[in-house]
């Protein structure tokens, strides 16, 4: 006689076909959050494209000068009226001093692009687990920044009808800004307001004081953004209320990340699952 067969209820249950809900595993959206480790020719690429995209667009909102103007004018009254109007006064003390205001239009002009590569680089090595969701923050914050200056033309102070600022970039004949001397053409001059300066650079400083491990680090990290703030008014390119808006679109991108993640980018794992196995394994926990 043949071998009988014994089906017990743990045979029969491994028996029924599961749902195929359970074979194909997470769907698309927990696909899309799972960490996986950057590809650099891809971000090479995305962040070549965003850029060449945010220039494209942000040039190409109309300069309404008239318009531009009348917001500069109301933003300087309502600084006065607040008691926070010292950025006439910060424009030319800086720009008594030659050595300090020519290091101020050259660090206008490459820090900001300088230090956020640098930072995204380092958390493409370092953090690969947070690098989606901070890179997500840093695109969202550009992002809402074109809507601004759709919305809100402004002019900065050095383009003020008689504001009696200084600009600092033609005085001293140095190329601190894109929106002066023969580079104006290049760039929407009206797009103030908010400033990317400080929305980047807030950005980074967060980033960095969040993630880095040496202590003196972190202090550079809170620093930077600071400086920052003063290098903007110091050279006529914004007001105060433009950092405000720079900080407000940084909130916005944040709060993208933490909708679209379930957590701020700190809080996610430093390093990515190592191998496939290790990811579904990762995705059904988040199930």
């Amino acid at each position: 006689m043949g071998d009988a067969t014994v089906r017990t209820p743990e045979r029969l249950e491994e028996a029924v076909p599961r749902p195929v809900t359970e074979v194909t595993g997470p769907g698309l959206l927990h696909r899309l959050r799972a960490p996986r480790r950057p590809r650099l020719w891809f971000e090479i690429l995305l962040i070549a494209i965003s850029y060449w995209t945010y220039s494209l667009i942000r040039n190409a909102v109309p300069e309404q000068r008239g318009q531009a103007l009348r917001n500069a004018d109301w933003i300087w009254r309502a600084e006065q009226q607040l008691g926070i109007a010292v950025e006439q006064s910060v424009n030319h003390a800086v720009n008594s001093v030659t050595w300090l205001v020519v290091g101020m239009n050259y660090y206008y002009a490459t820090l900001h692009f300088v230090v956020t590569l640098g930072v995204l680089v380092w958390l493409f090595r370092s953090h690969p687990g947070r690098y989606g969701a901070t890179r997500l923050v840093l695109f969202a914050t550009t992002g809402v920044a074109l809507v601004g200056y759709y919305l809100y033309p402004l002019a900065p102070p050095r383009l003020m009808n008689g504001g009696h600022f200084i600009d600092t970039v033609m005085v001293h004949e140095t190329w601190g800004s894109m929106a002066s001397g023969d580079l104006k053409n290049m760039s929407n001059q009206y797009a103030a307001m908010p400033s990317m300066h400080i929305g980047w650079s807030v950005w980074c400083g967060l980033t960095i004081f969040a993630l880095a491990s040496v202590p003196w680090v972190r202090v550079l990290g809170l620093l930077y953004p600071t400086l920052t703030l003063v290098v903007i008014v110091a050279t006529a390119n914004h007001f105060w209320l433009d950092a405000v808006g720079g900080v407000l679109c940084l909130g916005f991108g944040y709060a993208v990340a933490g909708v679209w993640y379930g957590a701020l980018p700190h809080a996610l794992p430093r390093g990515v699952p190592g191998g496939e196995r290790r990811r579904r394994v990762w995705l059904r926990g988040r199930v």
